[in-house]
């Protein structure tokens, strides 16, 4: 089992990720979702697509785009789509 855990709370837990360069993303339905925060942020992969962000709140704290997602990736990451993967501070192990 592969936990996200920021501020003290689990994030996110699923026997199911996919590691891409590094990184765990999470089905969308193994993250607690009262936890996320929209944002406007984007960024672009040249072989993943644009990326879309969450910010996290916990406790009162927040942590802006910590969590990143692909809604439309590339056909090279199409493992990812409907997948969450996070940065800024949070763990998984």
């Amino acid at each position: 089992m592969v936990e996200a855990r920021w501020n003290g709370s689990r994030i996110a837990s699923s026997d199911d990720t996919v590691v891409v360069e590094g990184n765990h993303y999470f089905p969308i339905e193994s993250v607690d979702a009262a936890l996320l925060r929209p944002s406007n942020t984007t960024s672009i992969c040249p072989w993943k697509g644009t990326a879309h962000y969450y910010g996290l709140h916990v406790d009162d704290a927040d942590n802006p785009d910590a969590a990143w997602y692909y809604p439309d990736p590339k056909p090279e990451a199409e493992t990812i789509r409907g997948r969450v993967a996070f940065w800024k501070g949070v763990t998984v192990e």
